[in-house]
């Protein structure tokens, strides 16, 4: 049970648990580290727990295995309990002599999980209209994008109005972009710089590498252009949502 979210391509997730109910039954045992209130940072491996269930047969241990992973609650951060969810009820998996492979996540699951949500939040229907407020903050020019329910007050030609559609899980490479803005999709280290100011890089182009959770994720650029107000040096840790740089015509 890892603290990755496979409804955005298994990033890793550092978070804080705030409540950690693990499963019981026959056949099932739990080795964890972690309980309720446990701050998982960055700097470890994503490994929260690891659930073995045992059945008198495969079907039985299947079986005990759902019942399980339906009731192992974890909240405050995600975690790989969805996808395990979906992988003991697949036919790939429950089929004899059962067809998974180790690039089967990659060629053949069809991942249809939903990005984490923290508890009262929504994170599928989001508000449609957006607004890109441009400001300046050390010297150097960034674009936030907020919803536009908050009636920013800002001057004429600082402001575009987006239709933003429902989420949808983030491309491999991990990029997190509004207009023109390249952001950190998940908090970490900055273990390479791959591009300098002034650089004209294309779409799909690496940018940096973040490191969290001794996991490396590759940042991209979401469009072709050249790389301006470059923030990022190896060694650095960034927030989810920093921005990296900005890409621009």
């Amino acid at each position: 049970i890892n603290g990755e979210d496979p409804g955005r391509n298994f990033l890793p997730a550092p978070g804080t648990v705030t409540s950690f109910v693990p499963p019981a039954g026959p056949g099932v045992r739990l080795d964890a580290g972690v309980e309720s209130g446990s701050v998982i940072g960055p700097a470890w491996d994503s490994l929260l727990a690891k659930l073995i269930v045992t059945g008198a047969t495969r079907t039985q241990a299947l079986q005990r295995a759902a019942r399980a992973l339906a009731e192992f609650q974890v909240e405050g951060m995600a975690t790989a309990i969805p996808f395990h969810q979906a992988v003991v009820v697949d036919p790939a998996f429950t089929s004899e002599p059962f067809t998974i492979h180790t690039r089967w996540i990659e060629t053949e699951f069809n991942n249809t999980i939903a990005p984490f949500a923290p508890t009262g939040m929504d994170e599928v229907d989001e508000p449609t209209a957006r607004e890109t407020v441009v400001v300046e903050v050390g010297g150097k020019r960034l674009e936030i994008s907020l919803p536009a329910v908050l009636g920013l007050a800002v001057s004429p030609g600082e402001v575009a109005g987006t239709k933003k559609p429902k989420r949808k899980a983030v491309k491999k490479s991990g990029s997190a972009a509004s207009g023109d803005a390249l952001a950190s999709p998940m908090q970490g280290t900055i273990v390479k710089v791959a591009v300098n100011e002034g650089d004209t890089v294309a779409e799909g182009d690496l940018i940096v590498v973040l490191e969290a959770m001794k996991m490396e994720q590759p940042l991209n650029a979401h469009r072709g252009g050249i790389v301006k107000s470059l923030n990022a040096n190896v060694g650095a840790s960034v927030s989810a949502g920093a921005v990296i740089c900005e890409i621009k015509d």
